[in-house]
């Protein structure tokens, strides 16, 4: 949709009226409308000074495309220094000894300082000779779900064709040159960054506590209510599959041993060792490993020490926030490449799946997707009984950002984007969300305990491994250790099922089946658990009274 009007530069308060009437009619909000006239009224100045010819018409073009907003003006002129300064200070301290009186100063310093502090909503160019300025209303709040859900059909789509139409050996080379590269590229730079956000985020938030018991308080429901939900993903899944008993014992003569590209030395499910890795050795190596649960002790070690070093206090507080700045900033650029990675990784998990074992695996898939499913109805349930909220408008919401984490196959990757739907979307304070999101990032693995128990146990139906009462009870220990202590590397989940199919007797031969579809397997892990992160964030919210509740329900 496109609105166009020229107006004499004389008479630019009929243009200002257009545009405020048609904001009216593309249904942009009142303060989101004013906020636009100012900006409006400032540039049509800066191009009327700098214009050719005083008679010239201003061309104003209103303009929506694909939820996006945004307002185009023109006049012909020569080129000028649109935005003054690289910072606010510089444009306060700026000269105007051209100008002729202090008035005129003045309003020239305000117009900068308004232009400067909306830079990223302001696009200007001049082309010959044609002063160009384009204002950002709205942008589109489905952007990147929209971008992601396209790189994901087209993906599909190209995959298919890929498998159909060129040679398995070129499919391969493309997949493993292309495909497969710029995917680990995109996830190691995700895991490159999510050790420091991790870290400054806790250590920022523990700091910000005045009174150390409210931190006690809050850290404590949080984790009393991941080892609640843990629990019942574990109760869910078992469910789930006694309703359905996925797992073919025609199977298990038509498998292979691929588990030998799968190690079990990487974990251990004692509870003990868990406990005791905790605190690492030295300070280096949590970030050198991302070991989340390292760096959680850690942040929280110094968060609480940077309340007892006195004067020296506001000072690393300010470097910590500044840090924790920075690297949320780096991640956003990052998280702008989503598509691709999504793209690349579809790509390569269609060229990988053979018919036979996407047939064989149609049923266990099938059975994973109505554990997952039958958990987002538990987190809909505890929002309502515990949390005294309406689920509603939390799916609705949540939802786009489901889909990016679907895209990034990574708890840990997707912190950064949950923490933005936390505080934009839910209205869920910054005290809680920025422990709850990295710690439920390590520790609340809902959709990973899904995932061990709907296999392990699919997996033992098919080698006709009979699973009782104490083998059962030794096997949801298992899960419940394995979740929160899965190792930070690719494959995690893989890693983990074949320890559990080891402890279950169950031959890793099994594996086999599973390879081929993890990455999308992956997919749907990382959005359960984060699923299950952002649940336990708003009913801790709701209970210390840190939710904004009419952003929730708006």
């Amino acid at each position: 949709m496109s609105k166009r009007l020229l107006v004499e530069q004389k008479h630019t308060k009929a243009g200002i009226e257009f545009i405020k009437e048609g904001l009216e009619e593309f249904g942009i909000e009142k303060k989101q409308t004013i906020k636009t006239m100012l900006l409006v009224e400032e540039v049509l100045v800066k191009l009327r000074e700098h214009a050719k010819d005083p008679d010239e018409k201003i061309c104003i073009i209103l303009n929506k495309r694909f939820g996006r907003v945004y307002v185009n003006l023109s006049l012909r002129g020569e080129k000028f220094q649109f935005i003054y300064g690289h910072t606010i200070e510089e444009v306060l301290d700026q000269e105007n000894d051209d100008l002729q009186s202090a008035q005129e100063k003045e309003e020239k310093i305000i117009r900068d300082v308004l232009l400067k502090a909306n830079e990223e909503r302001l696009r200007y160019k001049n082309k010959n000779n044609m002063n160009l300025v384009e204002i950002t209303v709205q942008k589109n709040p489905h952007a990147m779900v929209l971008h992601t859900m396209l790189a994901l059909i087209a993906a599909i789509v190209i995959g298919v064709l890929m498998k159909v139409f060129v040679p398995s050996g070129v499919n391969e080379a493309l997949n493993n040159t292309i495909f497969t590269s710029i995917s680990t590229m995109f996830l190691n730079a995700l895991k490159m960054i999510v050790g420091p956000v991790v870290f400054f985020s806790i250590a920022c938030c523990i700091s910000q506590f005045g009174d150390l018991k409210e931190a006690g308080r809050i850290g404590g429901k949080i984790m009393g209510f991941y080892l609640l939900t843990t629990v019942l993903a574990i109760l869910t899944a078992t469910g789930v599959f006694e309703l359905l008993k996925p797992g073919n014992p025609e199977l298990a003569a038509k498998l292979a041993g691929d588990a030998a590209a799968v190690s079990v030395s990487d974990v251990s499910i004692s509870i003990k060792d868990t406990i005791v890795g905790i605190i690492p050795a030295n300070f280096v190596k949590p970030f050198l490993d991302s070991n989340m649960m390292q760096l959680i002790f850690l942040a929280v070690l110094i968060g609480i020490a940077l309340e007892k070093i006195g004067e020296h206090s506001r000072l690393l507080k300010d470097i910590f926030e500044a840090c924790n700045d920075l690297f949320l900033k780096i991640t956003v650029m990052l998280v702008r490449f989503i598509p691709v990675a999504t793209f690349c990784s579809i790509v390569s998990v269609v060229l990988k799946t053979g018919p036979d074992v996407l047939l064989s695996m149609l049923a266990m898939l099938g059975t994973f997707a109505v554990g997952i499913v039958a958990m987002i109805t538990v987190y809909c349930i505890l929002l309502g009984v515990i949390g005294r909220l309406n689920p509603i408008p939390f799916l609705k919401k949540y939802s786009p950002t489901m889909l990016q984490v679907f895209g990034m196959a990574s708890s840990n990757a997707a912190i950064i984007v949950n923490m933005d739907a936390c505080e934009n979307k839910l209205g869920i304070s910054k005290k809680i969300y920025s422990l709850s999101i990295p710690l439920g990032a390590t520790v609340n693995m809902d959709g990973t305990c899904i995932y061990l128990v709907i296999f392990g146990m699919a997996l033992a139906r098919v080698f006709g491994v009979d699973i009782n009462g104490g083998m059962m009870l030794s096997m949801f220990f298992s899960v419940f250790v394995l979740s929160v202590g899965a190792p930070g590397v690719p494959g995690a989940g893989l890693v983990c099922l074949s320890v559990l199919l080891t402890q279950l007797n169950v031959p890793l031969a099994g594996i086999g089946l599973v390879m081929g579809l993890d990455s999308l397997l992956g997919m749907m892990r990382a959005m359960s658990n984060s699923l299950g992160d952002v649940t336990a964030s708003l009913i801790v919210a709701k209970s210390e009274k840190k939710l904004d509740m009419e952003k929730y329900m708006s």
